[in-house]
């Protein structure tokens, strides 16, 4: 039996890998950068809980290795594998969601069940559930295109079932996720041509409901008034912001240096997860932000270049995971950094690639992978088509 009917996927690629050497420097950039900034904004919190000063460091970089590992071994899987997987990635992404809201089996934190314990990690499954929802509604648009464009019911099914991964996400609860995936999932279905109509109307009844429901949650009200107006109680429900705005501020133009950041010592809540952003502006100020904000902005750019040559060469699957990966990657980001400014209320986000958080981390690193066998695949395959029109052009000549 031949090793190609043997294992679903090549052991080994036929071709050498075709690396996107913009995207791999804009990921290792922002990955290594943001090891040092985790180091800095850390090493005191790392060193009062535990006695290691880079005992999170330690970890992250762990994480990125694992990550790295995963990611290797997606760079094998061709996208035609991805593609075929989707239903299951479907029921995958569901039964993550699910499973933590089992009493014994989530593990939970500060009043959320969002972990599953993994012996040496805990797994938040909103990263990987969505990950896999993303995968699934690719091969989904690819599949039922027309349907989604001229019908209600096309748009209407797979936003059923994103709409019981949200409600799963909101039980846990996580607001912050819940937004991502919904916001990602219609960006998807509007680049795949679901019509205005059917796209404002589910975007409506979508808005009303989570304002509706964060009226009526006590916690989420308290969040969004602390979020209009965090110095009314800033030694209470305020606290998060105004000390996170107190650190932007104190970083002007230039910051006040790197490991020289004051809000990080027990005042800033969360700077090295949440509020990394804040001790970033603090130690380098208003140009390295820009800086920062930049990164993410090319990587934005360069994931969404790749889904436009994904779409000029018809394979649509590929482009629209593209499109929600970016879409994922951009939106967290910009979330992150708007309650860092006080321009969005507090939504548990991690800043991709800079923040602390392992489960992040990892998922991040497959999605890099993923972009990166779809720009190979595209490279590989274009070269026949090269050569034909070559050779056409030679025998014209």
């Amino acid at each position: 039996m031949s090793t190609a009917t043997t294992f679903p996927f090549p052991v080994r690629l036929r071709t050498s890998l075709k690396f996107d050497p913009v995207l791999v420097s804009l990921v290792a950039t922002l990955l290594f950068g943001g090891l040092v900034i985790l180091a800095s904004a850390s090493i005191t919190i790392s060193d009062g809980a535990t006695g290691q000063p880079f005992f999170y460091v330690q970890r992250q970089v762990i994480a990125a290795l694992m990550g790295i590992a995963a990611g290797s071994v997606c760079l094998f899987v061709p996208m035609r594998v991805w593609r075929t997987l989707g239903p299951l990635m479907l029921l995958a992404g569901l039964a993550l969601l699910l499973v933590v809201l089992v009493p014994g089996l989530g593990h939970e934190v500060n009043g959320s069940r969002r972990w599953l314990r993994l012996g040496v990690m805990n797994l938040q499954v909103s990263e990987p559930a969505r990950l896999c929802f993303i995968i699934y509604l690719a091969g989904y648009l690819v599949r039922r295109n027309k349907s989604v464009r001229e019908q209600f019911t096309g748009f209407l099914r797979p936003m059923l079932l994103l709409s019981l991964a949200c409600a799963a996400l909101l039980a846990e609860p996580d607001f912050g996720a819940a937004v991502v995936l919904l916001a990602t999932a219609l960006t998807m279905l509007f680049v795949a041509g679901a019509r205005i109509r059917d796209f404002l109307l589910f975007f409506s009844v979508a808005v009303v409901g989570m304002g509706a429901l964060a009226v009526t949650s006590p916690y989420r009200m308290q969040r969004l008034t602390a979020f209009l107006d965090p110095w009314a109680d800033p030694y209470n429900s305020g606290f998060q912001l105004t000390q996170s705005l107190i650190a932007i501020g104190r970083g002007e133009w230039f910051g006040v240096g790197l490991g020289n950041g004051v809000q990080k010592l027990f005042y800033l809540p969360e700077a090295h997860t949440d509020f990394v952003f804040a001790v970033f502006a603090e130690e380098f100020g208003l140009l390295g932000s820009l800086a920062l904000i930049g990164l993410f902005f090319a990587l934005l750019w360069r994931i969404y270049k790749l889904a436009m040559r994904a779409f000029d060469a018809e394979r649509l699957f590929e482009a629209y995971i593209a499109i929600g990966l970016g879409t994922w990657l951009g939106l967290q980001a910009f979330i992150n950094i708007g309650v860092n400014m006080g321009l969005l209320p507090t939504k548990g986000l991690t800043l991709p690639l800079i923040s602390y958080g392992r489960s992040s981390l990892i998922v991040t690193m497959v999605a890099i992978a993923i972009l990166l066998r779809i720009h190979h695949e595209l490279v590989v395959d274009a070269k026949p088509v090269n050569r034909k029109r070559a050779k056409k052009k030679r025998v014209r000549s």
